[in-house]
């Protein structure tokens, strides 16, 4: 491999999915480091990204799905970190493109600079963020066409997700619906195999399963 992706585990042994692993390094980037600049996500990672440039007075600036929309915009607006939902990162002063190794030497650091456990440093940015945010995705093979399928979502566009209300759609990549907790869904067809993928993260873990089914069934999978 080309070492381009970071995963990150915690000293549990649990993994840390690669959208809060984002959101450490942007809050680490920004926190400890003292460092502003833009941030660049696609429309598949989290929310906490919105709630930190809030917070500390940057832009955010959300992009379709892959490095090929993030790269581009990171070098338009001299971005301090890009990131998308499969776990690739890119830093400013490096090369706007993904980078595994030096995302985790940033992690590793984070830890020494503060001196805390990465469960602990998660307590820090959801204190900062407001609480948690979780996520989960599904994949599934589907019949038709992209645009006859595509027809099907824009039919079937719902008032509510896992009982959330519905307070926006997006359609950069895909079909994004945000919700009124300020969490979403995104329906979007793959770039590399025949399948749709289903993307959810909400501020309420009960409800993420209940999300993502709702979403098939938006794009007539069940």
């Amino acid at each position: 491999g080309d070492a381009d992706r970071c995963g990150i585990g915690d000293e549990n042994g649990e993994f840390i999915n690669q959208l809060r692993v984002y959101a450490l390094l942007a809050y680490y980037l920004l926190e400890v480091r003292g460092e502003r600049g833009d941030i660049v996500k696609t429309l598949s990672t989290t929310g906490m990204l919105n709630k930190l440039g809030e917070l500390y007075g940057v832009p955010v600036h959300e992009t379709g799905v892959g490095f090929k929309y993030v790269a581009p915009k990171m070098t338009e607006t001299n971005a301090l970190i890009g990131g998308e939902e499969s776990g690739g990162y890119a830093f400013r002063g490096n090369v706007p493109e993904r980078d595994g190794i030096l995302a985790g030497l940033y992690m590793l650091d984070f830890m020494v600079k503060t001196g805390k456990k990465p469960t602990e440093l998660l307590k820090d940015l959801f204190a900062k963020v407001g609480g948690e945010y979780f996520y989960d995705r599904v994949d599934s093979p589907f019949s038709g066409d992209h645009e006859s399928r595509k027809k099907i979502i824009r039919d079937n566009y719902p008032a509510t997700l896992g009982g959330l209300k519905v307070t926006e759609v997006i359609t950069v990549d895909g079909f994004q619906f945000k919700m009124e907790d300020g969490g979403w869904m995104l329906i979007r067809f793959s770039g590399t195999e025949p399948i749709l993928r289903v993307y959810c993260e909400t501020r309420h873990a009960d409800k993420v399963q209940a999300i993502l089914q709702d979403g098939l069934k938006v794009a007539g999978i069940k």
